[in-house]
């Protein structure tokens, strides 16, 4: 279940709250019982791991082949 973030636009006081994307949104502050506000937060980071990450990792390689390969040559 993702955290919502709201602020209080009595006491000023943020706090963050655990619900279901369905349930709805608080309309009382849980310090004072005023007014809420829910804030718009960042959410989480995008982590990239593993290989194909790093700016090495999808360089330009240079081709170590001088001629294409042969064909294999038929023995009739």
């Amino acid at each position: 279940m993702p955290t919502y973030e709201y602020k209080c636009l009595d006491c000023g006081k943020h706090f963050d709250v655990v619900q279901k994307m369905t349930d709805p949104h608080l309309e009382k502050c849980i310090h004072c019982g005023g007014r809420v506000q829910r804030l718009i937060g960042e959410g989480a980071g995008v982590i990239f791991k593993g290989s194909g990450f790093y700016c090495t990792d999808y360089s330009h390689k240079t081709s170590t082949l001088s001629a294409p390969p042969k064909k294999a040559e038929n023995k009739d």
